[in-house]
């Protein structure tokens, strides 16, 4: 199963303690840290070995950064240092950063900004003021930025907690909406096919003809068809040999040896289902019957994994 791998980005030696208690957290989370002195990043020798942490940051889904009183390595490609190129690097591709600035840090941040034109001016908790110009460019990003002070790695792990939960829970929520964009978008194709059967009835009340020609244009057997077979773009057929070539051409094929009596079984192998259509949507030489969404019953078709066959159904 896959999990979402979490980018640990700091300077070394001063929070070594803190990125291997985060590294403990993620995992007990159940999710994979990504901690370059782990072995976790793969080297090349191509080029400078900062370029691989950037690169690894492209196959993460969050990237937890640190920043405390040390600036940390300078970069060979610019005057940020590598720490600084991580973030900035996540913040570029999209990614999900959170991002943590030792509170004494944080405070002084302020004061250096008042101050920094002062001569004299020295601030005490930074070893290089550009970490306070790093801050400032983050603060000033168009994007999500959020920065959050901590004093101990409880702190943080707290914070994420919360964060993570508060990602979960709206990943629930997406997916229920989503269930209801497609009860909406059903009950819009079943009120469009409503109102273009009014308009033809109140104009051609003897043209039962019509009437049938509109109820098969919205035919519920192309869309569930189309549901279960994962087809993106508009499903039409009028017999069974129409519907064979379509999901032929999506790798399914009609087995009429093994399919049951009152159906047909399309099998695809690769995707390890079948689709089950029952033999009541044709009449007897094999055409679709005009149905309305009210006629329709979710057993007409259906996806049936292979799995579920039993040994005495397969011919081999």
């Amino acid at each position: 199963m896959a999990k979402p791998r979490v980018f640990i980005s700091s300077t070394f030696f001063d929070l070594r303690s803190m990125r291997a208690s985060l590294e403990r957290f993620v995992k007990e989370t159940g999710y994979d840290p990504i901690l370059f002195e782990r072995g976790h990043i793969p080297w090349g020798k191509e080029d400078a070995l900062e370029s691989y942490c950037y690169r690894e940051i492209h196959t993460c889904d969050i990237l937890v950064a640190v920043i405390g009183g040390k600036f940390g390595t300078q970069s060979r490609s610019n005057d940020s240092s590598i720490t600084q190129n991580e973030i900035n690097e996540a913040y570029e591709k999209g990614k999900q950063v959170y991002l943590f600035v030792d509170k004494s840090v944080h405070s002084e941040y302020h004061t250096y900004q008042k101050n920094k034109h002062l001569e004299g001016f020295s601030p005490i908790s930074v070893d290089n003021n550009k970490i306070f110009d790093f801050l400032y460019d983050i603060y000033n990003m168009d994007v999500g930025n959020p920065v959050e002070p901590f004093e101990t790695v409880e702190d943080i792990i707290r914070f994420l907690k919360e964060q993570w939960a508060g990602l979960f829970q709206r990943l629930l929520t997406t997916n229920s909406r989503y269930i209801e964009a497609q009860l909406i978008s059903d009950l819009k194709s079943s009120s469009e096919t409503l109102s273009s059967l009014v308009a033809v009835l109140l104009k051609e009340k003897n043209n039962p003809g019509q009437v049938n020609d509109i109820l098969m244009l919205h035919h519920p057997a192309f869309e569930a068809i189309k549901k279960s077979a994962g087809i993106t773009y508009r499903v039409v057929f009028y017999n069974l040999e129409e519907l064979n070539q379509l999901l032929s051409a999506r790798g399914y094929n009609l087995d009429k040896d093994w399919s049951p009596d009152d159906a047909h079984d399309f099998d695809n192998k690769k995707a390890n289902k079948a689709i089950r259509v029952s033999k009541d949507i044709f009449d007897a030489e094999d055409k679709l019957i005009t149905m309305t969404p009210a006629d329709w019953k979710t057993d007409y078709v259906k996806v049936i994994p292979l799995a579920a066959f039993s040994d005495d159904e397969i011919p081999f």
